[in-house]
C-alpha cells in the first residue's frame, strides 16, 4: 500500500479520534488555505497539509508559494487546536523549492521532512523540534551517502 494513502488514512482517524477539536483545525486549515487564496476543499487541505497529533498537541506542516518560490510552513497547537502559535517558516529557501512535506511527532518531539528542489539538485531535509514546535534544529541536508550536513553541508 502507497505510504502517503497510509499517512492520510491515519489523519484522517486521528482528525475523527480528536472529536470536538476537528472543528478547529479545519477552520485553522480553512484560514490558511484562505490566506493564499486557495479554494481548495478542506479535504483537499488536510491531503496537502500533513498532520501530527501527539495528546492535545496538534501539528500542521503545509507548503505555500506566495513569493514564487514554494516553502514548507509550520503551526503547533497544544491545547487541542483551539488556538495555534504564529506560523514558522521551516524552509525559508530561495534558490530551491520545498516540497512532499511530511510529519511525524512523537511525545516533545516533532520531525519534519521534505525536498529541496532546484535544476541541479532534488535533496531530502529535515528539521526536528525537541520541545513541541516551539523551536527547530537547523537544516540537516541528508545526503546520499547516508552522512547528516547542516547548511551548506
Amino acid at each position: 500500500m502507497n505510504r502517503l494513502l497510509i499517512v492520510s488514512a491515519i489523519t484522517v482517524i486521528a482528525l475523527i479520534a480528536i472529536g470536538p477539536t476537528i472543528q478547529s483545525v479545519q477552520s485553522q486549515l480553512q484560514r490558511g488555505n484562505d490566506a493564499v487564496g486557495g479554494d481548495r476543499t478542506i479535504k483537499q487541505v488536510i491531503a496537502a497539509a500533513p498532520i501530527a497529533i501527539v495528546g492535545d498537541n496538534i501539528y500542521v506542516a503545509w507548503p505555500t508559494n506566495t513569493s514564487g518560490n514554494d516553502e514548507v510552513n509550520f503551526r503547533a497547537s497544544t491545547d487541542g487546536g483551539t488556538t495555534f502559535a504564529d506560523k514558522i517558516n521551516l524552509s525559508n529557501s530561495t534558490d530551491a523549492d520545498s516540497q512532499d512535506v511530511e510529519i511525524a511527532a512523537d511525545g516533545d518531539n516533532v520531525v519534519i521532512t521534505w525536498w529541496e528542489r532546484n535544476a541541479t539538485s532534488n535533496e531530502p531535509v529535515v528539521r526536528i523540534s525537541t520541545d513541541n514546535g516551539e523551536t527547530f534544529s537547523s537544516l540537516l541536508r541528508l545526503a546520499a551517502n547516508g552522512t547528516i550536513g547542516g547548511e551548506g553541508g
